[in-house]
């Protein structure tokens, strides 16, 4: 597991997040298809935020169980959160905006969530 350091654009909201980045999902729903989201999901608890839950503005669809988090100042969604089947709380990181990660290096897996 790595540190790594992620946020909006505008910088207003700004958090930590221990992952390996073994497993990034690029799915083709509807919603992440359109943000170009590349997601890896952590525990909760795998993630700081640092700054700017009062900047944080909340999008959910479908089943409305997973709260897409996206800056009210910038637009742009640096995480989302939800639960595992099991009840577990999780975060999905979105990939493009962590510091330092060269994506053209990450193996992605494609899943089908406009199916589900």
């Amino acid at each position: 597991m790595a540190r790594h350091e992620g946020s909006c654009h505008c910088g207003a909201v700004a958090y930590v997040v221990e992952t390996d980045l073994q497993q990034i999902l690029e799915c083709n729903c509807s919603h992440c298809s359109r943000k170009g989201y590349l997601l890896t999901f952590v525990p909760r608890e795998a993630m700081t935020l640092l700054r700017g839950e009062d900047s944080l503005s909340t999008y959910t669809f479908n089943t409305h169980r997973i709260r897409h988090r996206f800056c009210a100042e910038c637009g742009c969604a640096p995480f989302g959160e939800g639960q595992k089947p099991t009840g577990e709380a999780t975060v999905a990181i979105n990939v493009r905006c962590l510091e330092g990660v060269t994506l053209s290096e990450l193996d992605t897996i494609p899943v089908d969530g406009r199916s589900f």
